[in-house]
């Protein structure tokens, strides 16, 4: 069994695959948590992400048979990774393009990961990964309103707001949730008209706000990242 780790700045979210196939997942708010469960698998091979804490520490102390791999630019990808400052690529990013090759092998992708920040991942066809965009995400749109201004609300993310807000708060939500599903929808039709049999792939936190908003055909993958870590897990074991 391959486990797949990734530890973000509030939970511990992990995957656990037999070869390329997800057969469960778990999510941990502390470590300790994490800990007392792994200690109860038997798990052939690990890879973890993190940006937050030193994963060679936490591989220490999780029992495996065979390989224990960080995700970090050492690794050898089952893509091709043509940005122009690769030293500065986000793993996270990177996970994400692979598992967008884990899903549509041979198809030009377009990943939108819309977690604290919004991010855009194009691969191609041919599984080259090119780079995309970063916005920031909906807490941080509504953080930087409160912040930046002396008398705007601090305010909660809501489904579906109004276009024409008639309250200060109706308004802010508007202008953000509105306007962020403005953005995707025109990024998505800009790719589309460069690549015109794109998939496209939704994930992250703050998805199921904006997936019934898209005007486009669209897969919603909560368990891209995971997946991805795998895909990059097994094309390193077999090396």
């Amino acid at each position: 069994m391959n486990l797949t780790v990734d530890y973000g700045n509030s939970r511990i979210k992990i995957g656990l695959f037999e070869a390329n196939n997800l057969n469960a997942t778990h999510s941990f708010e502390v470590e300790t948590m994490f800990f007392d469960w792994v200690n109860t698998q038997q798990i052939d091979n690990v890879i973890m992400s993190s940006v937050t804490i030193d994963a060679l520490e936490v591989l220490k102390k999780i029992p495996c048979n065979g390989k224990k791999l960080v995700m970090d630019q050492s690794l050898s990808f089952p893509i091709a990774i043509h940005y122009k400052t690769p030293h500065t690529l986000g793993v996270d990013r990177i996970a994400a393009a692979c598992g967008a090759l884990d899903m549509f092998p041979q198809k030009d992708c377009l990943v939108i990961d819309m977690g604290s920040c919004i991010n855009y991942e194009f691969i191609d066809a041919n599984a080259n990964y090119f780079g995309g965009a970063i916005s920031p995400g909906v807490s941080m749109r509504f953080k930087a309103m409160h912040t930046f201004t002396a008398r705007l609300p601090l305010i909660q993310p809501k489904k579906d707001p109004a276009l024409t807000g008639q309250s200060t708060e109706d308004s802010m939500l508007s202008g953000v949730m509105n306007g962020i599903a403005a953005e995707v929808n025109g990024t998505i039709e800009k790719y589309k008209k460069k690549y015109p049999t794109l998939e496209v792939i939704l994930c992250g936190g703050d998805a199921h706000f904006f997936e019934n908003q898209l005007k486009q055909p669209i897969f919603v993958a909560p368990n891209l990242v995971l997946c991805g870590l795998n895909r990059i897990l097994v094309h390193n074991v077999s090396l």
